[in-house]
């Protein structure tokens, strides 16, 4: 949805995955914000609003039964895993997964849009976009 969507479409076509293929969900269902005049800034889940979510994340897995599952940033990780997540250490590798699906860790596309560096910031896309072809080698 967003900037952060089209971010995430963009990286898609980069690494040749086709979006018709994919299914896209959130880890957390509800969202706490805060109101900044007439914007909301969306805050960071807890990792209570995570594990509350769980049940939800847990029964779209049994309904969809991925091969592969992408976790977009720390929040999808933590959903995803049950735990904590390194990002950085984690990133380009295949994660087992109890229903036997592969797990693989990368940014939020929120987070590109974030980094001021636009030599980083091309360089965290290059990144996103090679772990986006990983998943997907691994899903075929």
């Amino acid at each position: 949805v967003g900037p952060a969507g089209r971010v995430l479409d963009e990286a898609l076509e980069a690494a040749g995955v086709p979006r018709a293929e994919t299914y896209v969900t959130n880890a957390v269902k509800h969202f706490r914000h805060e109101l900044r005049g007439k914007r909301r800034i969306h805050q960071t889940p807890s990792a209570g609003h995570v594990s509350a979510c769980r049940w939800w994340l847990d029964a779209e897995r049994r309904i969809v039964r991925p091969r592969v599952i992408v976790a977009l940033g720390a929040t999808a990780a933590l959903g995803v895993f049950g735990k904590p997540v390194a990002i950085g250490k984690s990133r380009g590798q295949a994660l087992q997964l109890a229903d036997q699906a592969q797990g693989v860790v990368t940014y939020h596309p929120s987070y590109l849009l974030r980094v001021p560096d636009a030599e980083t910031k091309a360089q965290a896309y290059a990144a996103f976009v090679e772990d986006l072809k990983f998943a997907w080698k691994l899903a075929g």
